[in-house]
C-alpha cells in the first residue's frame, strides 16, 4: 500500500502544480504559446542597395542569434546569388556589345530594313 500512496501523493502534487502554472497564465492573460512567440527586433534590417551587384553580396553580414539560420545554408545561397548576379551582368554587357553602333551620336538606335 505504501508505493500506491507516495504515487498518489505524487500524481496530486503535479496536478496541483500544474493547474497553478496554466491558471497563473490566464489570469496574466497569457496564451499557452506566448513564450514562443517572435522576439522583438532590437537591430537594423539587413538591406541590399536597390542596384545591388555581385559585391553588395560579397558584403553582407547578418547578426549570430541563438535560434538563427544555419551559416552554411545561408553562404551557400548568397554565393550562388552573387554567382547568378555576374552571370547577369555579363550577358547585359554582351548583349549591349552586339547593338549597332549609333552613328548620328544622338542616342536613337536604327531598326533594321
Amino acid at each position: 500500500m505504501v508505493p500506491v500512496s507516495f504515487f498518489l501523493v505524487f500524481l496530486a502534487i503535479v496536478l496541483v502544480g500544474a493547474a497553478l502554472f496554466f491558471g497563473a497564465g490566464i489570469v496574466r492573460g497569457r496564451s499557452l504559446g506566448a513564450g514562443l512567440d517572435d522576439p522583438t527586433p532590437n537591430l537594423p534590417p539587413v538591406l541590399l542597395p536597390g542596384q545591388a551587384d555581385a559585391t553588395d553580396v560579397d558584403d553582407l553580414r547578418f547578426a549570430l542569434g541563438l535560434r538563427g539560420y544555419r551559416m552554411d545554408q545561408v553562404d551557400q545561397v548568397l554565393d550562388e546569388l552573387r554567382d547568378q548576379l555576374l552571370a547577369k551582368d555579363r550577358e547585359i554587357e554582351r548583349l549591349k556589345g552586339l547593338l549597332p553602333t549609333d552613328p548620328e551620336g544622338d542616342g536613337s538606335v536604327r531598326a533594321a530594313q
